[in-house]
């Protein structure tokens, strides 16, 4: 006995989000023999983008019944049976979540139609249930509704069982979806010849395509994490695609965030779609106004424009520079965060030294303000900043002149190298550009490298 389930949520997270709807399909290996579906209130507000997938609003469940009251539904109608979702991971997660916030330890055998399908129709371009229904011309009724979708896996289901299964269906059973890869083609011998170091890893589809590319302190860990703990359905289409796995061991975290973001802007992987673009699209700007004063401005990073630093977001750009008017004792006003006629709220209590109605000079006021921009900025001088290399005889190292990012490269410890020409013979170079600044400067300002030579 089978029971095919599928749930919708609040999102991704089984242990932040919660359950807005539930469909379950009993099955007896031949045919549907009992159903259940039910709208269930996750006492929270739906988020507007999952109103939009799923058409589940607030107001249609706010007179559904809680979890809570279903549950004792839920235990009883899948007693005995086989719990069988596309992607069970998330469905089960879920689920299983949802009871141990009662106190209820919920378990049953799984079987994952993901998986099944990968291994007894091989070929499919993707694995996903709209993509993979389409493909084999299983209609969906009410997508992304728990009912649709729960039927139109009770038919893909239907089809996988007449297949020559070779007891595949016992293989997949009760495989521990919580630290099991859910793509069969990744396997745990391929998992644990990954290194546990510093690096970037690829993840290549069938074609040889590089689908994504990520950077990790832990490689392996890394990816059995993405292969295992599946809580989206954007998440479980990467993964159902993923046939190879590439990795580059770095060594240095500093050098791994590089090569990620070099990697992706050159190869614009398709599950990288918000990185293949500059990711801080937020500039601090400086300039003097009428009264000779240094002032700051945070503004849209424009082409061709290279601001002392760069942020993701309006709000990250506004958290800094309240950090750097207070480090540096600088006015509000030319700052930017609080524009008025007279003096500032902070010059009354003697937090700003009176630059915004003439008391303090440009001259002084300037001195400190250029203090705060060549913090914020990045590196003007001639720099070579030593990190951890790929063995314990091999320093890592990125190379700034004139302002510049020039590149990376590695060299052995045991070499003692006395001018930057001789570093330059190992460099190998690279472009430069927002992040890449960004990622630098955070580097330095956090003192997370190791060795800095200027020359």
């Amino acid at each position: 006995m089978y029971s095919i389930i599928d749930i919708e949520t609040t999102g991704g997270n089984p242990y932040r989000d919660k359950i807005t709807e539930i469909a379950i399909f009993v099955h007896d290996g031949k045919k549907v023999i009992k159903e259940y579906r039910t709208l269930i209130n996750p006492e929270r507000r739906i988020p507007s983008f999952i109103t939009r997938m799923t058409g589940i609003s607030d107001e249609m469940v706010a007179r559904a019944p809680k979890f809570y009251q279903v549950a004792k539904d839920i235990v009883e109608i899948t007693e005995g049976t086989v719990f069988v979702a596309h992607n069970a991971t998330f469905d089960y997660n879920f689920i299983k979540s949802e009871f141990k916030n009662l106190g209820y330890y919920y378990q049953r055998e799984c079987l994952c139609t993901v998986k099944l399908s990968r291994k007894l129709i091989p070929g499919k371009r993707s694995y996903s249930l709209g993509r993979l229904c389409r493909e084999l011309d299983i209609q969906i009724e009410d997508r992304h509704r728990a009912a649709g979708d729960a039927m139109a896996t009770v038919k893909l289901f239907e089809l996988l069982l007449t297949q020559k299964t070779n007891g595949l269906f016992l293989e997949t059973l009760g495989t521990g979806f919580n630290n099991t890869p859910v793509n069969p083609a990744i396997t745990r011998q391929i998992i644990e010849a990954l290194p546990a170091k510093t690096g970037v890893y690829y993840f290549l589809d069938d074609n040889d395509n590089i689908i994504y590319i990520g950077k990790s302190k832990n490689i392996r860990q890394r990816i059995l994490s993405h292969l295992s703990r599946v809580t989206s359905k954007k998440a479980l289409e990467m993964v159902s695609m993923i046939t190879h796995v590439h990795h580059e061991i770095t060594g240095s975290e500093l050098l791994a965030l590089l090569r990620e973001s070099e990697e992706i802007k050159a190869h614009k992987p398709l599950f990288n779609r918000q990185q293949r673009r500059c990711l801080y699209n937020y500039g601090l700007y400086s300039y003097k106004d009428e009264n000779g004063y240094l002032c700051l401005k945070l503004d849209k990073t424009r082409n061709g424009s290279l601001p002392h630093t760069s942020f993701t977001s309006l709000e990250k750009g506004k958290d800094f520079i309240f950090n750097l008017t207070d480090q540096f004792n600088l006015c509000q006003n030319l700052t930017g965060l609080y524009g008025t006629n007279g003096a500032c709220f902070q010059y009354a209590v003697k937090q700003c030294r009176g630059a915004c109605i003439g008391v303090e000079s440009p001259q002084e006021y300037n001195l400190r303000a250029q203090q705060a921009i060549d913090y914020a900025g990045f590196v003007k001088e001639n720099l070579i900043v030593l990190d951890n290399g790929r063995t314990p005889s091999e320093s890592a190292f990125i190379m700034i002149e004139n302002g510049t990012y020039l590149g990376y490269g590695y060299v052995e410890r045991s070499e003692t190298l006395a001018h930057a020409e001789e570093f330059k013979t190992y460099l190998t170079p690279a472009e430069d550009n927002r992040d890449v600044r960004q990622i630098i400067s955070g580097f330095l300002r956090n003192k997370r490298t190791g060795k800095r030579i200027n020359y």
